[in-house]
């Protein structure tokens, strides 16, 4: 059975401790395998399993700093099957153009 779609969003100011502290609860839940996310409006429960996808970019102009870590997972880890790659390094040949 498929679940539903859910979203879960919160943004606040925090201090630098305070963001260490919570990158340690999420650190902590990812060792864990479930992570949960609440405030007073929401709440979402992952549970990370298999191999993560992890992104990290930062980006830094006279106004604004900016570093995000995004990490993505699928919940069906499951390869599709029977389905065959080809790849050609030779000029007007090959799938996919």
């Amino acid at each position: 059975m498929k679940q539903v779609k859910k979203k879960f969003s919160h943004e606040s100011l925090q201090d630098a401790q305070s963001v260490k502290a919570i990158l340690k609860s999420i650190t902590n839940g990812l060792a864990k395998g479930k992570v949960t996310l609440s405030d007073e409006q929401d709440d979402v429960v992952l549970e990370p399993k298999g191999l993560l996808n992890l992104k990290v970019t930062a980006s830094q102009d006279t106004e604004q700093n900016r570093l995000t870590v995004r990490i993505k997972w699928r919940t069906d880890p499951e390869i599709p099957k029977n389905r065959k790659l080809i790849v050609s390094g030779k000029k007007g040949q090959g799938r996919g153009r």
